[in-house]
């Protein structure tokens, strides 16, 4: 369904993204965000998957100011290698290629944003830093805790597994306090990953669904 585009920076730069179109007319756009893994195969089923809801996708690859075409697998060497590119990125970095995506989807109506692990944390900063989204989810976004004192732009939502061994429940309780106006879920028995489906001993269907249907739920209430 989905096919690779470029999309240029406000800064200059030229980034890849994977773009997913929906069947019918649009309802809006969507930005997905992905782990610290790029632009991998699961990025790609979850894309289609909203585009199949009725919104026009784009996930762009939010490592290529460090290194192109970035698709690891889920193994120890490969989680390193994504945390070192992850930690070469900035914020200022990060917010100029979804401004890029959230410019390219306009043409779609509103656009929202979700993203997972790293993509979390963009959703994080990203509703809290830019105008241009609608809305914003954020599934187990690690470092969302240290930057509670960022008030959300947009309609958001928080998502957090409470097996999470990344992220502790006191961080979740932290943000639930700062933010007791926003909508934070924790899944029981869900680990890190809980939404990636080929993530062996991370996925759990059942939470994976309940959030998925609250972030289509929050994306027909502000993007269409």
């Amino acid at each position: 369904m989905g096919q690779m585009v470029q999309l240029t920076t406000a800064d200059g730069h030229t980034l890849d993204a994977y773009q997913a179109d929906p069947a019918a007319t649009p309802k809006g756009g969507l930005i997905i965000i992905h782990e610290i893994f790029g632009i991998t195969g699961h990025v790609k089923r979850l894309s289609d998957s909203f585009a199949e809801a009725g919104y026009a996708v784009c996930a762009p690859a939010m490592f290529d100011r460090v290194e192109k075409n970035v698709e690891l697998t889920y193994g120890t060497d490969d989680f390193a290698k994504g945390r070192e590119l992850r930690g070469k990125l900035t914020d200022d970095w990060i917010l100029a290629d979804v401004e890029a995506a959230a410019k390219h989807l306009s043409q779609f109506g509103k656009v929202g944003l979700a993203g997972c692990c790293f993509g979390g944390y963009v959703a994080w900063i990203s509703g809290t830093g830019l105008d241009s989204l609608a809305c914003a989810a954020s599934l187990y976004g690690g470092g969302v805790a240290a930057k509670t004192d960022r008030q959300p732009k947009c309609a958001m939502q928080m998502h957090f597994g409470d097996k999470d061994g990344g992220i502790s429940l006191a961080d979740v309780h932290i943000v639930k306090e700062v933010h007791p106006d926003l909508p934070v879920y924790v899944y029981d028995d869900a680990a890190h990953g809980f939404c990636t489906d080929d993530r062996e001993g991370a996925f759990n269907a059942r939470a994976c669904a309940r959030a998925t249907g609250r972030i289509l739920d929050l994306l027909a209430q502000h993007v269409g």
